[in-house]
């Protein structure tokens, strides 16, 4: 029987760290032919991850402009990922996650009547406008997948609410299965953080760049921010400011100049992960990092008004902390100053994975094809 052949899209930091041990474990079996396409939509944060996992596209459609739309990405995304599809005719599309390049991915193998498998499928807000535009990538590739590889129970329970019930397993999140990877040594390449002093400071990971989050909530957040370093004397916030002009001219507005305030480049996978596995706690906007800092033992405190992932509320393992100044801070300042809160956060059990996810997705395609007899068994934290 001839090797399944499956194309693997993505093209921003967050999917390649996700997708990247995918792409490993399906090189390694022989019942699978692994392509892979980047589309760039982040380019410099993109290659960083590819070169950290060794993965060399297979395609590259490099369609990162200055002052880019969702409009524009949407369009090259189609019409460079057609005349991938047309050449290589896949016998599965992966794509991952909530972003421009997922949804398109996704239409593009429909059009090309090519089944879609949705790596992290499931998460809902149930409110279109926020994430924006992720919620609303997700509820669409939900109805062109064929295949919907779940993180949690939670997440298949979604999916079954809006009667997408066939072709559903549930894996654990592959984040969990990069973070083996990129841990390493713990030692780092960026110069500001080789000089801080982790065992003796506190040191707080901060990212803060989603677009409903520009305007009055960036600026609510960031006054918190600075009320934090103001307040605690032995207290070190990190920003890795992410490249979109607005973040940057934002962060350097109202961040710019605090001695314990420090505004460095965007990291790579590797070098992300060590932050935060040596951070106190972190406060983020981002999804993927309500994954990744649990298990490895941290706070999060989500800097929006609703998260995607309420397992990890449920967990105890994240407390949502929105945007509004006060409660960023008074939430914050809890966890400096007492102990058995931080304790509670830090110790609880993370929801999201095992180790095993990617295992387990390549598993559910083998099924899926035929090619393996059982499907694998569900995660269960």
């Amino acid at each position: 029987m001839k090797p399944i052949k499956v194309l693997s899209v993505f093209g921003t930091r967050p999917e390649a760290i996700k997708m990247a041990p995918l792409v490993l474990e399906l090189g390694k079996r022989h019942e699978f032919e692994s392509l892979v396409c980047v589309t760039a939509q982040h380019r410099q944060m993109l290659d960083g991850v590819l070169s950290c996992f060794d993965i060399k596209p297979d395609y590259d459609l490099d369609i990162m402009q200055s002052a880019q739309t969702l409009s524009d990405i949407t369009s090259r995304v189609l019409n460079g990922l057609g005349e991938v599809l047309k050449s290589e005719k896949p016998d599965l599309v992966l794509v991952h996650g909530d972003t421009t390049t997922t949804f398109a991915g996704a239409l593009a193998a429909f059009y090309e009547r090519i089944p879609v498998g949705h790596v992290e499928a499931g998460l809902r807000t149930f409110d279109r406008y926020s994430p924006f535009p992720e919620e609303m990538n997700r509820c669409m590739v939900g109805r062109l997948a064929a295949y919907h590889f779940a993180p949690t129970a939670q997440n298949a329970a979604n999916l079954r609410s809006e009667r997408i019930t066939d072709n559903i397993f549930i894996t654990g999140n592959t984040v969990i299965d990069a973070m083996r990877c990129t841990i390493g040594d713990g030692s780092f390449k960026d110069e500001t953080l080789k000089k801080l002093v982790f065992d003796k400071r506190r040191v707080i990971t901060l990212t803060c760049h989603r677009r409903e989050n520009y305007g009055e909530p960036m600026e609510s957040i960031f006054r918190a921010v600075v009320r934090i370093a103001s307040s605690f004397d032995n207290v070190d916030i990190v920003y890795p400011v992410h490249l979109s002009p607005y973040v940057r001219e934002t962060a350097r507005k109202y961040l710019s100049g605090k001695a314990n305030i420090h505004l460095i480049e965007p990291l790579d996978a590797m070098e992300m992960h060590r932050l935060i596995s040596k951070s106190f706690f972190v406060m983020t906007d981002s999804g993927g990092i309500q994954e990744e800092a649990p298990a490895l033992g941290k706070p999060v405190l989500v800097l929006r008004r609703e998260t995607e992932r309420p397992e990890a509320v449920a967990a105890g393992t994240v407390a949502l902390a929105g945007v509004d100044e006060e409660n960023i801070f008074r939430l914050a300042s809890e966890l400096l100053t007492d102990s058995a809160s931080y304790d509670k956060m830090a110790r609880a059990v993370n929801p999201y994975g095992d180790g095993h996810a990617c295992e387990r997705t390549a598993d559910a395609i083998a099924y899926g094809f035929g090619v393996r007899k059982t499907p694998p068994e569900d995660f269960h934290p």
